[in-house]
């Protein structure tokens, strides 16, 4: 017997339905909250009870019996895991170092046995979209002042040219170039700004995803003394991420193997 997909009582069910209606006179309202289905399900379950059938009765949806419906509806479904997996295979990657660098901040978590009244630090992180190179400081705050900061630490470390930044529409990254710190500096510096949608974040994933990796790797796995000493266990790990850590969406090599392999490739 085929069975509609959507049945949901047995003919044992549909029998004890009947009894509790025309032998135990239980209400339908309470037969509905019993069996957890509609009042045109009782109402069809009763009024074939009356010629005691209690059978599931087969599909009248020829389009759900036949080997045609079947087929469609496997090829609906190949061609959603089709655009699936052509969606992932779009996942942008950048030609060459500092044509985008992805930037992001998390507030970090007050240290063991600091008051809940001290006031939180700031992670801030940017990584380059093609070598993946890792750059990171904590700042006191996460205003646009210490957004420029961090710019500024950036531009002086980086040994390449960054064309444009990628942030999500924070204040302290988005504002009017002449008075907006921040954006003034890229502004100076000829960095082009692109930003996220509103209120989606999660599009700029490098960043979000390396910031997860951090906090997994680095500070949830080590015991800070004071906050100094959690400023210097950043600058070891982005060593450590930037030169020993194979990245996996590097094919197994390390940001500064993705570096040398681009601007000194005689030497692979």
């Amino acid at each position: 017997m085929i069975i509609h997909k959507k049945t949901r009582l047995t003919p044992v069910q549909r029998k004890q339905l009947s009894d509790d209606f025309y032998e135990r006179h239980i209400r339908k309202c309470d037969l509905v909250r019993k069996y957890q289905v509609t009042y045109p399900t009782i109402y069809k379950i009763l009024r074939r009870a009356k010629q005691n059938d209690y059978s599931v009765h087969r599909s009248i949806n020829k389009r759900f019996q036949c080997l045609e419906y079947g087929l469609k509806r496997l090829s609906k479904i190949e061609k959603r895991i089709e655009e699936k997996l052509k969606n992932k295979a779009k996942r942008y990657n950048k030609k060459y170092p500092g044509e985008m660098l992805h930037v992001d901040t998390k507030r970090l978590p007050l240290l063991k046995g600091e008051s809940p009244r001290e006031t939180h630090e700031y992670l801030f992180i940017g990584i380059d979209d093609f070598s993946r190179e890792l750059y990171a400081a904590i700042l006191q705050d996460k205003t646009q002042y210490a957004s420029e900061k961090f710019l500024g630490q950036v531009l002086t470390e980086c040994p390449y040219t960054v064309e444009q930044i990628y942030s999500d529409n924070g204040l302290e990254y988005r504002g009017n170039p002449k008075v907006h710190a921040f954006a003034k500096l890229c502004q100076e510096n000829r960095i082009e700004q692109r930003f996220t949608r509103v209120r989606t974040p999660r599009t700029n994933g490098k960043a979000e995803r390396v910031i997860r990796t951090i906090m997994d790797m680095w500070h949830r796995k080590t015991i800070f003394k004071s906050r100094v000493h959690r400023k210097t266990e950043l600058i070891r790990f982005v060593n450590f991420y930037n030169t020993v850590k194979p990245h996996q969406g590097l094919n197994g090599i390390t940001p500064m193997e993705k570096l040398i392999e681009y601007f000194y490739p005689s030497e692979i």
